[in-house]
């Protein structure tokens, strides 16, 4: 197989879903004869970044800021390390590389991965028009002109690129997430037990498990308060939220109290063991209103979890609606509720679920199904004429 070396473009090596998709390629593309080099647009102390540094990976972290800097400590890169290939993960990165590349005969392919221009986000309290306007114009333009190709993480997340972009069809490819089943593990009893005593769980408890940062997007607040609608027929019942903070915490926390939810959520940050938190769950729900491909939901999936998610086009093309899942309308405490109350009182229906999960996971979203995708991808893209 044709060897080649590969920059990697990304806005930080933090603790979301696309830095810790990198992450786990990373340690593969060895034996598809791939040198990588990574590049983060800025320096984070939580998540993935020293990890991968202490892996011994380049990691190069920019100390430029504003995007002229960016662009020019890039094309240094480029012109030093003449990659064969320049991959760009997240809107600032994107700007950046595809910019930073003009001139360098380098073939470049962004990563799409959420539905960035929804017109959900027009509601979000914090929307900026002009941003909003700007950052599109400047995506669209970029993305059409100085880049060999896209890929998408879903069929959702490409059609709106191509809706909202104005990309052409032919130049967006879709490989869906994709994660390493040996890093999850099993779900099991015993491990069900043992992860529990580590968050101070009993065992007769209800436990419901969300995974998300907490910005508008992620519609936490319908959560919170479909579960206080649940506490009275089921008071046994603890919802843990696993993300860091982010731009509704404050809300977040406000609401937790005037909800009186007290010790039924808890919130429990950044964390790096989610999947043994997955482990001790009944249960996963994810409220989000906007999203790409749902990693959360796939490695939910993994765990051998049923699911309660929005229903909105990335979630429903990742699970099974009456098999493995229950879809509701998009911000809708009441119907939040609903579906988990009938999860958690039917077992029977649970166990199914929860067992059809396993099966989507093992046949659609292993890493080694993604991966060879990816690197198919990169070799159409350079044998390009």
């Amino acid at each position: 197989m044709q060897s080649f070396k590969l920059l990697f473009v990304i806005d930080s090596l933090g603790t979301g879903g696309a830095e810790h998709t990198l992450a786990e390629r990373l340690p593969h593309l060895a034996r598809f004869n791939i040198t990588p080099i990574v590049v983060s647009l800025r320096h984070r102390r939580d998540g993935v970044q020293q990890d991968l540094q202490r892996q011994g990976f380049d990691v190069r972290i920019l100390n430029a800021t504003g995007l002229l800097s960016q662009v020019l400590a890039l094309r240094k890169i480029i012109r030093n390390e003449r990659p064969d290939l320049i991959r760009t993960v997240l809107f600032h990165a994107d700007l950046a590389g595809r910019l930073a590349a003009i001139g360098s005969r380098t073939r470049l392919v962004s990563s799409l991965v959420n539905t960035d221009y929804a017109e959900v986000r027009r509601s979000d309290p914090n929307f900026n028009q002009i941003k909003f306007q700007l950052a599109r114009l400047l995506d669209s333009w970029t993305a059409r002109y100085l880049t060999t190709h896209l890929h998408a993480n879903s069929n959702a997340v490409r059609a709106a690129a191509i809706r909202d972009l104005r990309l052409l069809a032919e130049n967006v490819t879709v490989i869906e997430e994709a994660r390493e089943p040996k890093r999850l593990g099993q779900p099991s009893p015993e491990r069900r037990r043992r992860a529990r005593l580590q968050l101070g769980l009993h065992e007769h408890q209800k436990v419901i498990v969300n995974v998300a940062r907490q910005d508008y997007q992620k519609g936490h607040r319908y959560l919170l308060e479909a579960i206080g609608t649940l506490l009275l027929a089921y008071p046994q019942l603890v919802l843990l939220v696993a993300g860091r903070t982010g731009d509704v915490s404050q809300d977040l926390e406000r609401l937790h109290r005037q909800l009186g939810l007290g010790k039924h959520v808890i919130f429990l940050g950044h964390r790096t063991d989610v999947p043994e938190i997955l482990a001790a769950a009944d249960l996963f729900v994810f409220p989000s209103l906007y999203e790409g491909l749902p990693g959360a939901v796939i490695e939910a999936m993994a765990l051998g979890l049923p699911i309660v998610a929005t229903d909105i086009d990335p979630v429903r093309e990742t699970v099974q609606e009456g098999r493995n899942a229950i879809l509701v309308k998009p911000a809708s405490a009441t119907e939040l509720a609903k579906a988990i109350a009938q999860l958690l009182g039917d077992q029977e229906t649970s166990f199914a679920f929860a067992q059809r999960s396993r099966e989507i996971f093992a046949e659609r979203f292993t890493l080694e199904r993604g991966l060879e995708r990816e690197i198919e991808l990169y070799h159409q893209v350079l044998s390009l004429p």
